[in-house]
């Protein structure tokens, strides 16, 4: 999506074009058109396309009757989506998910750090607990890691010799869970008898229940509109699976409660914290994220694989893997940015303006109104060709290699905030912002310490078909 090549220098805002259309009617129509009939990419392109303009009023998802107000100010440009990220203009009050918020019945009765503005004083506290709980971990992190995806690996190995393929997507499921829970409280969730084996899909149900209204299962559009995208799937179905999930969180995180209530947090609301930090944020992404590197890796194939294992062997050098080691593989860095650029684990972002502001795109200047729903769209902006030329809609693993590959960094806002910048009490950008790229390059160096090459077929699932291993 290009639209002009000019610039908005000092001319005076204009209108921002488009139209919600008839209300209600307008909404539910162009919800169809999101989920079954265009699809999100081609949804807010051919909106940006009609108008002549990559900033836009359209309708969102869930719309009736789930959302009160559907209508958003769409920010489709790399140059005008990061006032989402400016706090001092934009409030971040209830808007994780959107233009509907789930039932706080899912999180203890609590409205959760991610639904907070950082104005909030509790914002800061949770915040600062998870920093606390990430640094006083961080020694776990490699470990934990290679001991649980090391055995994925081998069932993945033992699998293809079975019956010729072995489904990492399903894999992957399973082993995040239990990595996420060792590494940040020691406690594999597994030997938890709150939850045993069944933690991963206890915890997929829970994420179902508050993301229904923004997803599609593939299911026929006649059963998922009025179940998924209408009313509100019912708490009282998964009481039983968030008692669960919460008795494993309260025991594990035992230490990390001990900092909440110096912090000021009762134990209770920081339990509810923790888990949505670690089940939503932590285990929702690398659900996505992880599958998502593996697909682009193996789409590029062989060329890109030698390269990955000589860079990674060259820098492990048959030692251990440490963190030193790891900040020797600019190319295996540069691949996890450019998967989290392309598949961002977060599409959407949102904010509601605080006072009446300007917004620039690449070609002009738009007036917002105070109280107007901001809305990005991630992928619009960080493929944007303005910003990454002819190939932004490719992966090109070695983007960020290099000095002039490090300044399209600040293109990269995966983690809602840009690459360059740094997570605090005071903004909304992820506090496992690095954590998130180190996970993703770890899962390369198990990878390639083991692999010179693999293949996989690619769709709903990535299903690794073979692997060659080292030599």
């Amino acid at each position: 999506m290009e639209l002009g090549r000019g610039g908005s220098g000092n001319v005076l805002p204009r209108p921002v074009p488009g139209s919600y259309g008839v209300p209600f009617v307008s909404a539910v129509r162009d919800r169809l058109d999101f989920y079954y009939l265009q699809g999100q990419d081609k949804y807010f392109e051919s909106r940006a396309e009609k108008h002549g303009s990559t900033v836009v009023r359209i309708n969102v998802p869930p719309g009736p009757f789930m959302a009160r107000d559907p209508r958003v100010v769409a920010l489709l440009d790399a140059k005008s989506f990061p006032v989402l990220f400016d706090v001092a203009k934009v409030e971040k009050r209830d808007v994780f998910t959107g233009t509907y918020m789930p039932s706080t019945s899912l999180t203890g009765g609590y409205r959760v750090c991610s639904y907070l503005d950082p104005s909030e004083p509790t914002h800061a506290k949770v915040k600062q607990l998870l920093f606390s709980l990430l640094a006083s971990r961080k020694d776990a992190f490699v470990p934990a890691f290679r001991a649980n995806f090391g055995a994925l690996l081998d069932t993945v190995e033992s699998q293809i010799a079975g019956s010729g393929k072995s489904n990492f997507t399903g894999l992957n499921d399973a082993t995040s869970f239990e990595f996420i829970g060792e590494a940040y409280f020691g406690v594999r969730p597994s030997a938890s008898s709150a939850l045993a084996t069944g933690g991963p899909t206890k915890a997929a149900k829970w994420l179902l229940w508050q993301l229904a209204p923004l997803t599609t299962l593939g299911l026929p559009m006649i059963l998922e509109e009025p179940l998924l995208h209408t009313v509100p799937l019912p708490f009282f179905l998964i009481r039983s699976d968030y008692k669960a999930l919460y008795a494993y969180f309260a025991a594990a995180a035992s230490d990390a409660l001990d900092d909440a209530e110096r912090l000021g947090l009762s134990r209770e609301e920081a339990c509810h914290n923790l888990l949505f930090a670690t089940v939503f944020n932590s285990y929702g992404g690398f659900k996505l994220l992880l599958p998502r590197i593996l697909s682009r890796v193996a789409e590029a194939g062989k060329g890109l694989h030698e390269r990955l294992a000589a860079e990674i062997r060259g820098a492990v050098a048959g030692g251990e893997v440490t963190m030193a080691a790891l900040e020797k593989m600019e190319l295996t860095r540069s691949v996890v940015w450019e998967a989290l650029r392309l598949d961002p684990p977060v599409r959407f972002q949102y904010g509601r303006a605080k006072a009446d502001l300007e917004i620039e795109s690449h070609d002009a200047k738009y007036a917002i109104k105070k109280g107007e729903m901001l809305f990005g769209y991630q992928p619009c902006a960080t493929r944007d060709p303005r910003v990454f030329g002819a190939t932004a809609r490719e992966f090109v693993g070695d983007r960020f290699v290099g000095e002039e590959g490090r300044k399209l960094l600040k293109y990269v806002y995966w983690s809602n905030g840009r690459e360059t910048e740094s997570p605090s009490v005071d903004n909304k950008q992820c506090p496992g912002k690095n954590l998130v790229v180190l996970v993703g390059r770890l899962l390369l160096v198990e990878l390639f310490l083991r692999y010179d090459t693999f293949t996989a077929e690619v769709g709903t699932n990535v299903v690794i078909t073979g692997v060659t291993k080292a030599a």
